[in-house]
């Protein structure tokens, strides 16, 4: 897996991305333990609705940001997206009400609400190779997982010396090494084979996004993840410090329990998708997840927690890490930024919803109802996921164009059957508007 960063462009960007993530994973922590100062055992319904703000920000500026990414030069736009999300982060520990929790987490995630999409679809460009760039996103996974396992055991070890309040310079550190290093390579910007208009640009990856079977099901898929992530981002810290009556570093273990799952099943992901199919990985972990959830209503331990938080990692990595091959099977080059900008935006509107389900059922009540009610939501993710996404997914099929003329350029694409109809790879774009129908 690691023979990928020996490209100096991805080695650069993967190592800024991780620097970045141990950073932003400080500062959840320290959100987390933010909420608890300022709201105490309502702390749950405190982070539930910061982070639905967050997924908002998400929601309305990715498509916007993505619209914007294949006219702008990509490593300016990273760099100064960098910039100003550690600018934010130098605020966060002069917080003294909710309220401003709010509004800076808002202007935080806008940030990176741009900067996610942008990066993401600049490294199938920078690794054409199917088989590298399913490394790089087994390697992206790990580095989430690892920021889910270090960060918390550095946040521990920090808390034992310092106050919560100054891990979020950590934050600000991450920042600006990743616009560093972003700094000190150059980055391919794909040229648009047509101009379009700021409408089409902004809703051409949503457009594509739900017309593509897989696609549509990658997102029930999300709203599994999301269901069970909620759950564990959400309400550990009540668990572990109401229920349990433990203190931060039994909360950032437990956080750690939850990416060391994720980790172990980054790791041998590669290997496992070179003789499964996608589909299949990805349902087995959605089914992971609902199985995780519906035993968090009867955990009664600390270190029965610990192994289910892990499980409920495993299941949240195979669940959503291919999700970046389905996007670059399902787009031409040009159309990536916009597609990611979309996966981005939708996976996140599910978010939006689970975030302040898992806080506001677990404060009103309990947390046995909001995982059950999290588990069902689940449920009814992986039966959507299996009606949505065919199993038969091909990658060329034959479809008919009744528009076209016998002499346009596009019938010599693929194999001509007789009449207006031929076979290639097909995705959504200008010529191919719906998703054909099986013959």
């Amino acid at each position: 897996m690691l023979n990928v960063l020996a490209n100096r462009v991805y080695r650069h960007l993967f190592f800024a991305q991780v620097i970045a993530l141990v950073g932003t994973g400080l500062a959840t922590v320290a959100l987390g333990l933010l909420a608890y100062d300022i709201a105490g055992t309502r702390a749950g319904a405190v982070l539930g609705t910061a982070l639905a703000i967050k997924m908002i920000a998400y929601v309305v500026v990715a498509p916007v940001a993505g619209a914007f990414a294949e006219t702008l030069p990509r490593r300016a736009v990273l760099v100064t997206l960098d910039l100003v999300r550690a600018g934010v982060a130098v605020a966060l520990p002069f917080v003294t009400d909710v309220w401003q929790v709010y509004v800076l987490i808002f202007l935080l995630q806008s940030a990176s609400a741009a900067f996610t999409p942008t990066f993401q679809a600049t490294i199938p460009d920078i690794l054409p190779n199917e088989k590298e760039y399913t490394k790089a996103l087994s390697l992206s996974r790990l580095a989430y997982d690892l920021e889910s396992l270090i960060s918390p055991a550095l946040a521990a070890l920090l808390l034992t010396m310092i106050s919560f309040h100054s891990l979020f310079l950590g934050t600000v550190i991450g920042f600006v090494a990743s616009a560093a290093l972003v700094v000190s390579v150059l980055l391919p910007s794909p040229v648009a084979k047509e101009r379009r208009g700021i409408y089409d640009r902004t809703t051409r990856g949503i457009r594509i996004y739900l017309a593509t079977p897989r696609l549509r099901g990658l997102l029930a898929v999300c709203l599994a993840v999301s269901a069970a992530g909620s759950m564990v981002i959400v309400n550990t810290v009540v668990i572990v410090q109401s229920s349990f009556v433990l203190d931060q570093s039994a909360t950032a273990s437990a956080l750690a329990a939850f990416g060391g799952g994720s980790m172990l099943a980054a790791l041998v992901l590669p290997k496992l998708l070179e003789r499964v199919a996608d589909r299949s990985v990805m349902l087995a972990g959605t089914g992971l997840l609902i199985g995780g959830l519906l035993l968090t209503t009867g955990v009664a331990s600390f270190p029965a927690l610990l192994a289910l938080w892990a499980v409920l990692g495993i299941g949240y990595s195979i669940a959503q890490t291919p999700s970046g091959r389905l996007l670059r099977r399902s787009a031409h080059t040009e159309d990536r930024p916009a597609l990611f900008a979309a996966h981005f935006a939708l996976s996140h509107a599910a978010w939006l919803l689970t975030y302040p389900l898992a806080g506001w059922l677990g404060a009103t009540l309990g947390l046995t109802a909001a995982a059950l009610a999290l588990g069902v939501l689940a449920l009814v993710g992986l039966v959507s996921a299996v009606l949505l996404w065919p199993a038969a997914d091909l990658d060329e099929l034959m479809h008919t164009h009744d528009d076209l003329l016998p002499d346009d350029p596009h019938w010599s694409e693929g194999h001509h059957h007789r009449r207006n109809r031929h076979t290639h790879g097909f995705v959504i774009d200008r010529l191919h508007r719906e998703w054909p129908h099986s013959p």
